[in-house]
């Protein structure tokens, strides 16, 4: 995928990761789609390991790994976040 595309999934994904798990307040666009792009990495790698396929292209089930990462990840940092 492109970066273009990396961003517009992440974006993507950021937000309906955000609409499940809402995060901090504070946190803008940018951060979204950084939540996303990671997120996207680690659904792609979680879903590779699980024998689920890659990641490839702009399609329902990249987004869907990419919003289920960037769930895990909104999980994990609420889980190691100093309250």
């Amino acid at each position: 995928m492109g970066i273009l595309t990396w961003i517009v999934v992440g974006l993507i994904a950021g937000l309906l990761a955000r609409a499940i798990i809402p995060a901090a307040r504070g946190a803008g666009i940018i951060m979204t789609i950084v939540i996303g792009i990671v997120g996207a990495i680690l659904g792609g790698y979680v879903g590779s390991l699980l024998g689920f396929g890659e990641i490839s292209g702009f399609n329902i089930k990249t987004l869907l790994t990419a919003t289920l990462g960037a769930v895990i990840l909104l999980v994990l940092q609420r889980m190691f976040a100093k309250k």
